[in-house]
């Protein structure tokens, strides 16, 4: 007589989620399976199926997307930079930095291209890197951690969302990063970044994150395909939490480096370089352009980006004076993130260059 288990004794036999057994067997890939009454059980000699989620990558080009929005994103520069370094031939250079992150969209469509053969990447936001960790180490567990908040998230009303929306901030700003949490903060980060205003990262001074909720309708909490692309994609990457001059030991003359830092504000009330407790003021931008001379030095390909002061202010030379010594190109992007839509649109920003 055929014996049957439990979605839970599958799960634990086969070491996967309970959620993913139910999956397989509503997309009947487990011979013999049914429902009986709100629960699936399964024959105790079924075999687990094989896994094609990841299999699917193995077989076509997948075009990476960044898995986080975030302010100040350089998807619109992106052509732009990839013409300063050359990606065939034997001048071209073999290692990649990009030691402040961010959402990582120039990465992300390098890492498509695989035309490097070291990448390396740095932030000092903590909760930024666990989230990339996660990705890398724990993408099963974190894609259903987001699977359950979206399937919970997306059929509330206005006030349901705006409570769990709000639970969600609460238990990511009193659960304590370590390596028990860490797949559960970087689950809470990646749903508070898809739901929150503008996908805004900010903290308060005692470092707790305090964006409101945002106005999605129907925000894609968890991109799956995206998310095992891109674990795949992180396995070879060297990911660092810390100061932007920790890729100094990794820089030489065969890396190309982008720098993205927390822009200077072009207006007083545009300031938004709360990413972490610590402002990223004037005294910032000058150390860091300590670190792209040192950077040169080493023999590196230099490429940073800026606000350009003189879209209010024609007569600022703040950056022109710092990197005289460097190119400066001004090129037109959109500005979307203020909080007055007549005042977003075209402006010019930096690339800077050696």
């Amino acid at each position: 007589m055929l014996s049957y288990i439990s979605a839970k004794e599958a799960a634990e036999k086969w070491n996967i989620s309970q959620r993913r057994v139910a999956v397989l067997c509503s997309e009947s890939r487990i011979d013999g399976a049914m429902m009986v009454g709100k629960m699936w059980i399964i024959p105790g000699n079924a075999t687990k199926p094989e896994d094609k989620r990841a299999a699917k990558y193995e077989t076509k080009q997948v075009q990476l997307k960044p898995f986080v929005k975030w302010a100040g994103g350089k998807s619109q520069l992106v052509e732009q930079i990839k013409q300063l370094f050359q990606q065939e031939g034997p001048g071209r250079l073999t290692k990649y930095a990009e030691p402040m992150v961010g959402g990582g969209a120039l990465l992300f469509n390098i890492l498509s291209l695989n035309i490097f053969e070291q990448v390396y990447i740095c932030d000092i936001n903590a909760e930024l890197i666990n989230a990339y960790n996660a990705v890398k180490y724990n993408a099963d567990a974190l894609i259903d951690k987001l699977n359950a908040m979206q399937l919970n998230f997306l059929p509330m009303d206005e006030n349901g969302r705006k409570y769990y929306y709000y639970s969600i901030r609460d238990k990511f700003n009193n659960t304590l990063l370590n390596d028990d949490t860490c797949t559960d903060k970087a689950a809470y980060f990646i749903f508070l970044n898809k739901t929150c205003f503008n996908g805004l990262y900010r903290v308060n001074k005692k470092g707790q994150f305090n964006v409101p909720m945002g106005a999605y309708k129907t925000p894609c909490i968890c991109d799956e395909d995206n998310l095992r692309a891109v674990s795949k994609a992180l396995q070879n990457v060297t990911i660092v939490c810390g100061d932007y001059t920790q890729c100094r030991q990794f820089a030489d003359s065969n890396t190309f480096v982008y720098i993205d830092p927390p822009y200077r504000p072009i207006s007083q009330t545009s300031a938004f370089t709360a990413y972490n407790t610590d402002a990223f003021n004037d005294d910032e931008q000058i150390r860091l352009a300590a670190f792209f001379d040192e950077l040169n030095g080493k023999g590196a390909k230099v490429v940073l980006s800026n606000s350009d002061p003189k879209n209010i202010d024609p007569d600022d030379n703040f950056f022109d004076n710092l990197y005289k010594n460097y190119t400066i190109e001004r090129v037109s992007a959109t500005r979307m993130i203020n909080s007055k839509a007549t005042r977003r649109g075209q402006i010019n920003e930096l690339l800077i260059h050696n």
